[in-house]
Parts: C-alpha cells; sequence; structure tokens
C-alpha cells in the first residue's frame, strides 16, 4: 500500500542528486580544479649547481729516508700533532756506530791537517803534501756530517701541524727507505673539489663567472670561491676535475676539514637566448612527444602551449627559448590532470 509513495521518495531523491551535481560543475561541464602557479621570469643569471667535496690543502705520506728497525711508532689515528712534533724512531744503533767511526776518521783528518799547515808555514813540507792533507780533512768531514744526517733521519717529525690519518707500520717492524710510514693530513681546508661534464668547461673560461660553494653542514651559509685548478682532460667518463679555492679566514671560521660535502654553484650571466625561466615543474611531457607548459589566461582557464626548452640551471629552474613571454602565468603543480580550456583557481597568488 506504501510502495507508490517510496517509488516517489526515491525518484525525488534521485532527482535532488544529479541537481546537486549539476549545480557543482562548471557551465562547461568540466570542475575547475585549484592550481599552483608561478609567473614567467627574465633573469640576468643562470646558475649551474654541482657536487663537491672538500679536500687537503696539505696531505703527505711520511717515510724515513734510510731503511731500518722501528723502534717506536709515536701517535695513533686520529692524533693531532704540531709541527716538528716526533712521529716515529727508527733504531739508531747502527747509524750511531757510524757515526762514531766517521768522527773518529774526521778528527785524525783535522789534526793531520793542522799538522800539515804548521809545517807548511816553516816549508818543512811541499804545497802539494799539505793539500792533499787537506783535501782528506774536507772529505773526512763531509762523510762525518753525512753520517750525522743520517742519525737525524732516524727520527721521523712533522713537517706540518695536522692529524694523523693513518698509520702503516707497526713496533720492532723492519721497513725500507721510502716506506711510507704515517699519512698526515692538515684539518683546516680551503680547497673544494668538484667535476664538470666537457660542455660546461667553457664557462672556466668565462671572466664573468662567479663561484659559490654551501656546505652541507652549513645550509644558510654561502662560501665566495674563486676557481684555483682545472684539468683539460679527464681519465674516465665522470667528468673534468676542478678545484676551487675558499678564504682560509671563512675556512678557519667555520672549522671546513676535508671530506665535508657540499654544493658548488657556477653564476653566468645570462645570454639574449636564454633570458626567461620557469619551474621545471611546469613543464608537461605527453606521452605522444612535445614539451609544453599550462598557460593561464585572464579568464582563468588554461591554454597549452608548445615551448623549446633550453638548459637546466639551479635546483630545479629550466630557461625557455621560445613559446612564452615573461609575466605570463604558468602552472607549477598538477600538470598531467589538466585539460585545455579548463577553469582553474590559483592557490598561491
Amino acid at each position: 500500500m506504501c510502495r507508490p509513495n517510496i517509488i516517489l521518495f526515491l525518484a525525488l531523491g534521485v532527482s535532488l542528486l544529479f541537481s546537486a551535481c549539476d549545480k557543482g560543475r562548471h557551465k562547461g561541464g568540466i570542475k575547475p580544479r585549484y592550481v599552483r602557479a608561478t609567473h614567467v621570469t627574465s633573469v640576468d643569471y643562470i646558475d649551474r649547481d654541482f657536487a663537491g667535496m672538500a679536500t687537503a690543502d696539505d696531505a703527505v705520506n711520511l717515510a724515513f729516508k734510510i731503511s731500518g728497525q722501528v723502534l717506536s711508532v709515536d701517535v695513533a689515528k686520529g692524533d693531532y700533532v704540531r709541527k716538528g712534533e716526533l712521529l716515529s724512531r727508527l733504531d739508531p744503533r747502527d747509524v750511531e756506530l757510524q757515526v762514531a767511526a766517521d768522527l773518529s776518521q774526521y778528527e785524525r783528518a783535522r789534526a793531520q791537517e793542522e799538522r800539515m799547515k804548521r809545517l807548511l808555514s816553516h816549508e818543512a813540507v811541499s804545497q802539494q803534501e799539505y793539500e792533499s792533507a787537506y783535501a782528506a780533512f774536507v772529505q773526512a768531514r763531509s762523510t762525518y756530517e753525512n753520517s750525522q744526517s743520517l742519525l737525524a733521519d732516524t727520527r721521523l717529525r712533522a713537517p706540518f701541524a695536522g692529524v694523523v690519518e693513518r698509520t702503516y707500520v707497526d713496533t720492532y717492524q723492519r721497513v725500507q727507505s721510502g716506506q711510507t710510514i704515517v699519512r698526515l693530513v692538515n684539518p683546516m681546508s680551503t680547497t673544494v673539489e668538484f667535476t664538470m661534464p666537457e660542455k660546461s668547461l667553457s664557462l672556466l673560461a668565462d671572466t664573468t663567472t662567479r663561484y659559490y660553494v654551501r656546505f652541507d653542514n652549513f645550509p644558510d651559509e654561502i662560501f665566495s670561491a674563486r676557481l684555483d685548478t682545472y684539468a683539460k682532460t679527464a681519465s674516465d667518463a665522470s667528468g673534468f676535475p676542478v678545484a676551487l679555492k675558499i678564504s682560509k679566514a671563512d675556512s678557519e671560521r667555520y672549522g671546513i676539514s676535508p671530506g665535508m660535502t657540499c654544493q658548488v654553484t657556477l653564476r653566468v650571466s645570462d645570454s639574449a637566448k636564454h633570458d626567461l625561466a620557469i619551474p621545471l615543474s611546469a613543464v608537461y611531457a605527453p606521452a605522444e612527444g612535445g614539451t609544453y607548459v599550462w598557460v593561464i589566461t585572464s579568464a582563468n582557464t588554461v591554454e597549452r602551449r608548445r615551448v623549446e626548452l633550453g638548459d637546466i640551471f639551479g635546483r630545479d629552474m629550466v630557461s625557455i627559448r621560445q613559446g612564452v613571454s615573461a609575466g605570463e602565468q604558468v602552472v607549477t603543480a598538477g600538470v598531467y590532470r589538466l585539460q585545455e580550456g579548463q577553469q582553474v583557481k590559483i592557490l598561491n597568488m
């Protein structure tokens, strides 16, 4: 008995539902979409970023000049040492014996030279005999001084203040001349190294190029740098090695040490053909090919515009060679969800 009323109620509900849906739709049949947008900007410069690392200004593998048995290794990995501080010693006994023998020979030669000199003054010996004694004296003196130098070489000392990066030998180990004993590294670094692709090498020769470094440990600080060295050949496909220098004052102030990672920025003046830029997120590249952007019209609808891209620079920017004009608005988020002519509402403008 109540069935007609139920059917009427259901029909009314469906009608209201469709009516609500129709009111929620744009008159063109496409619901407006909220988007984020930005203006196409003109740029006076372009930044190109590279991953870099601080490297040691001074790093050296230290070795004894003579062979012998290691008497002691007086430092350990991570130790800070001052210039001239003792690092390791060789057993000096063999050298000490040689020094004693050479000293004895030197003293005999000196005494003989002095005796011959007195005799020459009384014309008791010839000039030739004196010169022979003098030559023997000079040779003995040189031999003695050399053996003294060898005795000093049984002690390995730090040529500069630094940190022991590694030790390579143990006590009582016998080592050869030139064999690495300790690696010493300067703990403060003013050098930053990175690799650059071949196509960007011309930037290094451009006198307008400026160099900046941002260390991961100090993300809010930007350090000015200067070009130090770069190689014009590469040993592998990873790129060409380039070295920059930051100021010693900045290095000491922030404690820049070897191994710190950083971002290197090369800032170059923009040319006429690369005078516009947009975020990479604004580029729309559909499956059928081509590169586009969604330009927001004065009626708050979107227009798909084909563009020609230039170089990527900075963290997320790309230059535009043609297709848009400075000041136009382009969508930067959700570009793959839009349709030609769809009305949009801008969230961030």
